[in-house]
C-alpha cells in the first residue's frame, strides 16, 4: 500500500457519524402567483421574461429581440427550422461564434430567478456560458418557490453535470459599477410557457 492509499484509507475509516438533516419546513413559501413572482425577480436581476403559449411563437419573437443574421443554436427539435440543432457529437470549440442559444430548463426558482440546467438539456456544457445571448424555455408548471424546493426536486434526478444560472452574466467588482455580460452571456431571456 503506497502513501496515497494509506491516506485515503485513513480518511475513509475516520468519517464522522451521519446526522439528520435540519428541519427546513419553516422556510416553506407559498406563492399565490408564482409566475408573476418569478417574472418580477428575474427582471430585477437584469433578465427579460417573454410569456408565450407555445414553442412555435419563439420563431416570430426572435427577430424582434436578436440579430437573426448571426448563428442561433437550440436543443429543441421544434425550433429546428429557426435555429441550428446542437449535436452532442460536435466539437465544443465549434460554438465560439454563437449569438443566441435556445435551451429548455428543468425548473426555475421564483425566489432568485435561477434556472436549473443539466447537461442533457444543454446539448453541450459550454452552450449556456459561451453564447452572446441565452434564451431559456421555462414551463410555468416547472416553477418552484424557493431553492429548498428546487433541491428537493433535483435530489432524486440522475444527472452528470448541472448548474443554476440566474440571469445574464454580471459583475460589480470595478468601482461598484454593474457590468452585464462580464464573463458570459450579455443577456438572458426566459420564454415562459403559460400553463
Amino acid at each position: 500500500m503506497n502513501s496515497r492509499e494509506r491516506i485515503l484509507a485513513a480518511v475513509k475509516q475516520n468519517q464522522p457519524p451521519l446526522s439528520m438533516l435540519p428541519d427546513i419546513t419553516m422556510f416553506g413559501v407559498v406563492e399565490s402567483d408564482i409566475a408573476a413572482k418569478y417574472s418580477e425577480i428575474f427582471t430585477g436581476i437584469g433578465g427579460h421574461v417573454i410569456p408565450i403559449s407555445q414553442l412555435g411563437e419563439i420563431t416570430d419573437i426572435l427577430p424582434q429581440h436578436f440579430d437573426t443574421t448571426k448563428r442561433i443554436v437550440t436543443t429543441l427539435a421544434e425550433l429546428g427550422d429557426t435555429a441550428e440543432l446542437i449535436s452532442e457529437d460536435s466539437d465544443p470549440h465549434s460554438f465560439d461564434d454563437v449569438e443566441v442559444a435556445i435551451i429548455k430548463a428543468r425548473l426555475a426558482v421564483a425566489e432568485n430567478g435561477a434556472v436549473w440546467l443539466t447537461e442533457d438539456m444543454m446539448g453541450q456544457r459550454i452552450i449556456p456560458y459561451i453564447c452572446q445571448h441565452l434564451a431559456v424555455v421555462v414551463s410555468e408548471g416547472s416553477l418552484v418557490a424557493t431553492m429548498h424546493d428546487a433541491y428537493v426536486k433535483i435530489a432524486s434526478e440522475d444527472y452528470g453535470f448541472g448548474g443554476f444560472i440566474g440571469g445574464p452574466s454580471k459583475t460589480a467588482d470595478i468601482e461598484q459599477a454593474l457590468v452585464l455580460g462580464a464573463h458570459g452571456p450579455l443577456s438572458m431571456t426566459i420564454f415562459l410557457i403559460k400553463a
